[in-house]
């Protein structure tokens, strides 16, 4: 067997072996919230401040805040947090508020009627309602 095919083998091996990780997103409300379904172009428009109709709630910087502000929003966190200081100074729009964990991004979900946040998929139980789930 020549070193070419045994190294391509060998790593074929090794993606089968090493498991894979992937977090699902989803976007979640209060079950009190009418809403039953959303698409990413519709939450994008409450995590830029270009509606008031869903009071954000956001994730401290985290893996988890950077995929969903890519995949959803199609911005990295610096042009978001650009888009929020703008909305601040002009007095438009006041800056989510940000929680350290899916755990407290749920619970403050949960308690407020008109919030809207996101979570990993795992952390869902029956105090919040998934509206969106981020391909």
């Amino acid at each position: 067997m020549n070193t070419k095919l045994a190294l391509s083998l060998l790593a074929g091996s090794l993606s089968l072996a090493a498991p894979v990780f992937a977090t699902e997103i989803v976007v979640i409300v209060s079950p009190k919230n009418p809403a039953t379904r959303m698409f990413s172009e519709q939450a994008s428009q409450f995590f830029l401040g270009k509606s008031s109709l869903f009071t954000p709630i956001e994730r401290n910087d985290s893996p988890l805040r950077n995929e969903f502000y890519q995949k959803v929003l199609g911005k990295d966190a610096t042009q978001v947090k650009a888009v929020w200081s703008k909305l601040v100074f002009t007095g438009k729009g006041s800056a989510p508020k940000e929680y350290n964990s899916d755990a407290e991004v749920k619970k403050a979900v949960a308690a407020d009627p008109v919030a809207i946040g996101y979570i990993d998929k795992a952390h869902v139980d029956d105090t919040v309602k998934v509206i969106l789930t981020v391909p």
